[in-house]
């Protein structure tokens, strides 16, 4: 069997292509750009692509082409059932609440009308977010009626940048001045200000949709779980200095005994109805202390997880052992290629 990756410096093909050499496990580097790829792959029996929500040509093209090469029987990584939902809010309520999931309830509007009838009626704050976007971008605290009328008002009519150069210079320079990054990452933001990748100006603006969560209150933390296969691990994020968000605080806690284990279960749980090969699952928690998901991604930054000290199974289980995402992925990815094998 040998595995086609699509390469890309910094994504996960880093570590699954080193995990292949280490393992003599035959790859092959391919482009899942180039028009031939399906020939491309044709003698292998997986194929994965670490593809990114903010790299405009990865969403035009990546789903469409895992899905299809799932289709044919390649076993795929990420598969439909893993990222049909990635950078997709709106998509994951909906996912959620079919499967009655402890979920935070989370309202979405088509029109005007319906946006504003409503907002007169709901009680505030709540949490505003655009369906796209990490690390806490495009979700805002909506405090008062007045602000909900405002954003309800611009989703109907100029929309919403995907990506706003001038709020990422804002975080930026916050983090700097809370110790969270260097000067040079400040003037970075600072050159985008002027110099913005033509990349992140090809996204469309977001309209046309208003989507709200209630806001859960006296979280100073949130908790990420992620389930690969049978093993979950998972971390603690401190929310940041005067806010809400803890996603992109960059103040992480790894001790196991730090992490509620009820998270880990309803992971567990979840995972096993989306029937996803890997994801990472967001909690807070209600005035009650219940965990519940705020959101659900397939994609994470690998580096920020190397710390963790192990992980838990699905009877939870721990076992005091490094972590290996990505090697699992894998793992988990030949199991189930020689099982069609079998079955064909």
């Amino acid at each position: 069997m040998k595995i086609a990756i699509h390469g890309r410096e910094g994504s996960y093909s880093d570590r699954w292509v080193s995990y292949c050499k280490t393992n003599d496990i035959p790859y092959k580097i391919v482009n899942a750009y180039r028009s031939n790829i399906i020939d491309e792959v044709s003698d292998c029996s997986v194929f994965m692509w670490h593809h990114h929500h903010g790299i405009y040509k990865d969403t035009l093209l990546a789903k469409q082409l895992s899905f299809s090469l799932q289709s044919s029987g390649i076993n795929v990584f990420p598969d439909f059932n893993t990222c049909w939902h990635f950078d997709d809010k709106v998509g994951q309520k909906y996912l959620l609440e079919s499967l009655d999931i402890p979920f935070v309830p989370s309202y979405v509007f088509y029109s005007k009308d319906e946006a504003f009838e409503w907002i007169e009626k709901a009680t505030f704050p709540k949490v505003f977010k655009l369906r796209g976007g990490a690390g806490s971008s495009n979700v805002k605290l909506l405090k008062t009626k007045k602000e909900a009328f405002k954003f309800a008002k611009r989703a109907f009519g100029k929309g919403f940048k995907t990506y706003n150069v001038w709020e990422n210079f804002i975080e930026s320079s916050n983090k700097y001045f809370r110790g969270e990054t260097s000067f040079k990452g400040v003037l970075y933001k600072f050159h985008q200000l002027f110099f913005t990748k033509k990349s992140s100006l090809i996204f469309p603006k977001e309209k046309g949709y208003f989507y709200v969560q209630d806001f859960m209150p006296n979280n100073t933390f949130d908790i990420r779980v992620i389930v690969i296969g049978e093993k979950a691990f998972a971390i603690k994020r401190i929310t940041r200095e005067n806010d809400f968000r803890a996603s992109g605080s960059g103040k992480i806690i790894f001790r196991k005994e730090e992490i509620d284990v009820r998270c880990i279960k309803i992971a567990f749980e979840v995972n096993q109805k989306i029937n996803s090969q890997c994801i990472a699952y967001d909690f807070v928690f209600d005035s009650k202390n219940n965990p519940l998901i705020i959101e659900i991604s397939f994609g994470f930054y690998l580096r920020a997880y190397d710390p963790c000290e192990g992980y838990w199974n699905q009877n939870l289980d721990w076992f005091d052992h490094k972590i290996d995402p990505m090697g699992w992925v894998i793992e988990d990815l030949f199991h189930s290629a020689i099982n069609n094998v079998k079955k064909s």
